[in-house]
């Protein structure tokens, strides 16, 4: 995984969220939970495990919702904050949040309703080996994210602490069919890079982000679009014949 050190350090999971979630980033976080709930649908009663968890946003939020919830993390500062929200919450017994590898999942053949991912695979150097864990794991239904390779982001990319891996359409076609996963349904959105946002106002952001959606919502937008969200189902070719657990 791309940084691994810089992800895990104290400082970083301490000022993970006020950086990224905090001005015009209230609008990223508000429309990433949006796209979650979206995908997964009701979740009341699922066993739902999420990938890259970090500070527990999705986790929290869809234990809230009454999931039965694993978070999985290679970051302890990360889980230690993911805990620290459950229990401020009070849903510290319906959600669990693990230290892991997400290449080698500690859990059995179909143990999850629902596998998911937000900005995960930008980091992954082995994305195939990745997805394919996600569906061995899931019985149901995997969901994940990509920042675009026709976007604003080629702009910045090389100069992020822990670099990012772009995707074409193409790529997470090949991703989807190595998985043995079926898409069902996309989303393309956010023009304006995130950055973009968090150096704003929420105020001043709201009136870009009107203009966003404008654009995005025309074909140009969505070849243009910094992410595309895609929600998948585990179709018969899907990897599962072996446990991962020993």
């Amino acid at each position: 995984m791309k940084g691994k050190e810089w992800y895990q350090a104290d400082d970083v999971a301490e000022e993970y969220e006020s950086k990224r979630f905090s001005r015009g980033g209230r609008l990223i976080d508000r429309r990433e939970k949006e796209a979650v709930l979206s995908a997964l649908g009701p979740v009341e009663d699922r066993d739902v495990l999420e990938i890259a968890c970090g500070t527990g946003r999705f986790s929290v939020m869809l234990a809230e919702r009454g999931a039965d919830v694993v978070g999985l993390d290679i970051s302890a500062p990360m889980l230690a904050q993911g805990r620290e929200k459950a229990r401020a919450a009070g849903v510290s017994d319906a959600v669990e949040f693990l230290r892991g590898d997400a290449a080698r999942l500690p859990f059995p053949d179909d143990h999850f309703d629902a596998v998911f991912a937000i900005r995960f695979f930008h980091l992954a150097d082995t994305p195939t080996k990745f997805l394919s864990e996600m569906a061995r794991v899931s019985e149901e239904q995997v969901f994940f994210d990509t920042f675009n390779d026709f976007s604003t982001r080629v702009l910045y990319t090389p100069f992020l602490p822990m670099g990012s891996r772009l995707y074409g359409r193409d790529d997470v076609e090949r991703l989807l069919s190595d998985a043995g996963l079926d898409l069902t349904d996309e989303d393309h959105d956010f023009v304006l890079p995130y950055g973009f946002y968090r150096a704003i106002p929420g105020g001043v952001a709201r009136a870009f982000r009107t203009a966003d959606l404008a654009l995005g919502g025309t074909v140009v937008g969505d070849k243009l679009a910094s992410v595309s969200y895609w929600n998948a189902v585990v179709g018969d070719g899907a990897p599962g014949a072996t446990s991962g657990v020993d």
